[in-house]
């Protein structure tokens, strides 16, 4: 360890009491299976960070070494939590660093902002740790294709929080879909029906004291603070989110992907996008209709999104759901109330119940890979790898770029670039500010 690193572990384990008693005892783990439980650090637990904690606490196979969060109030409540739980006394950081330079932790929870995404996941990859990784997996194109290949060159594995992935209804209706049950499928659509909220017009201000602000900047441009981006409302802009369908589309997206069968980029994108509704700070659009065509050997595919921010109603029973369209039926449905299959004429076949998505199964699936990588086994097929969801999140970022820039693109799925097009070819990246997350190669 640098001394600068180590100069960073010692201030960050003085952040609270609890972090305090931590750094001064002789092991976290005191049980006789300490040798077999896995040791984690906890990155972000702020709303789904949080959902991971107390899912997590469940478990008696976890260790929890680290809680790192740049909003101090935030890490030290995860880490009570935890101890109040678990009897286990992690230590707490603002800084990600110490957390995975740690040579004890062998798996991260990055639960970040959209923008710290890639970064810290990249980071963590390269520190040899294994990732589980919020959705969008990245804030913009090429950072998915970095995620792949630090996962790679590395040897670790990387996880992306799509839960549905691992939910047994929901898996059940893929097979079924690809099983050949409404015939060859076509078309799959996914939709975002909800009554979001209006921010308001918010000046910038001082971060709160709780918040290292820089920290929580990270990679991305320096820009003032507002009350918009803290605790959960950065994902409404463009420096730090992805909009709705990176932040909930993408979950209902990447299922009508799943059973619309195709393992590659679109080859043609369209969308509209617009603030329809909303008068307030949010850059991203509360609207959009975006479509993906694909070319694949058994013909061309069609896949639609509709987002609806301000919309009270619930579109074919679903709030977020979706449909696939097939030579021989339908299936309409979603994750969280199940699906119907029709045949022709609208003849019901089959209803599959559903009661939400299974986290717990999520995390089983990525920490049993884990368990296997660790043991030198054979390794276990990730639900959610980073090379799936970089297929799923792409649409988004594909979808937005056709939006800002109101004009249809034209997509190499094999190089990953926009010919013809260099103001589109250009958000494919981002801007990244001098910092020592930045990812090489972006």
């Amino acid at each position: 360890m640098s001394p600068s690193t180590r100069r960073r572990f010692l201030k960050s384990s003085t952040l609270s009491a609890v972090s305090a008693a931590a750094a001064t005892a002789p092991g976290i783990l005191r049980s006789a299976g300490e040798a077999e439980k896995i040791p984690l650090a906890i990155i972000g637990p702020g709303g789904m960070g949080m959902n991971h904690v107390r899912t997590l606490c469940q478990r008696k196979d976890v260790a929890f070494h680290w809680v790192v969060d740049a909003d101090r109030q935030r890490a030290e409540a995860a880490a009570k939590h935890i101890q109040d739980t678990t009897g286990q006394t992690p230590k707490i950081s603002q800084d990600m660093r110490p957390a995975i330079e740690d040579a004890a932790v062998r798996a991260c929870f990055m639960a970040t902002p959209d923008h710290w995404h890639a970064p810290g996941a990249i980071y963590a990859a390269d520190a040899g740790k294994h990732v589980y990784v919020e959705k969008p997996c990245s804030h913009n194109l090429r950072e998915g294709r970095l995620m792949i290949d630090a996962a790679a060159r590395n040897h670790v594995r990387m996880q992306v929080g799509t839960q549905s992935r691992g939910t047994a209804h929901v898996r059940t209706a893929i097979e079924k879909i690809r099983g050949g049950v409404i015939g060859e499928v076509l078309i799959a659509k996914a939709w975002n029906s909800q009554l979001r909220k209006n921010h308001g017009h918010q000046p910038f201000t001082e971060p709160p004291a709780s918040l290292d602000y820089e920290m929580w900047l990270g990679p991305a441009p320096k820009v003032p603070f507002r009350s918009t981006y803290h605790p959960a409302h950065w994902r409404w802009f463009h420096h730090f989110g992805t909009g709705d369908i990176g932040n909930d589309g993408v979950h209902d997206i990447d299922i009508a992907r799943w059973g619309l069968g195709v393992t590659s980029h679109p080859n043609r994108v369209t969308a509209l996008g617009s603030k329809l509704f909303f008068d307030d700070d949010q850059q991203w659009p509360d609207s959009i209709y975006a479509g993906f065509e694909y070319d694949t050997e058994g013909g061309k595919r069609q896949l639609f999104y509709e987002q609806r921010d301000w919309s009270p109603y619930v579109q074919e029973g679903h709030e977020n759901g979706c449909a696939w369209y097939g030579t021989e039926g339908m299936v309409v449905g979603g994750k969280a109330r199940g699906w119907r299959i029709f045949g022709p004429k609208n003849k019901l076949i089959e209803e599959i119940p559903a009661n939400g998505v299974d986290l717990a199964a999520h995390h089983e699936n990525f920490l049993a890979a884990v368990r296997e990588n660790l043991a030198a086994g054979p390794g276990r097929d990730l639900h959610a790898s980073i090379e799936i969801h970089h297929l799923s999140s792409s649409l988004c970022h594909l979808a937005n770029i056709a939006a800002r820039t109101g004009r249809n693109l034209r997509f190499d799925p094999e190089t990953e670039t926009i010919a013809g097009d260099e103001e589109a070819a250009a958000l494919l990246r981002r801007e990244y500010r001098e910092h020592w997350a930045t990812p090489r190669g972006v």
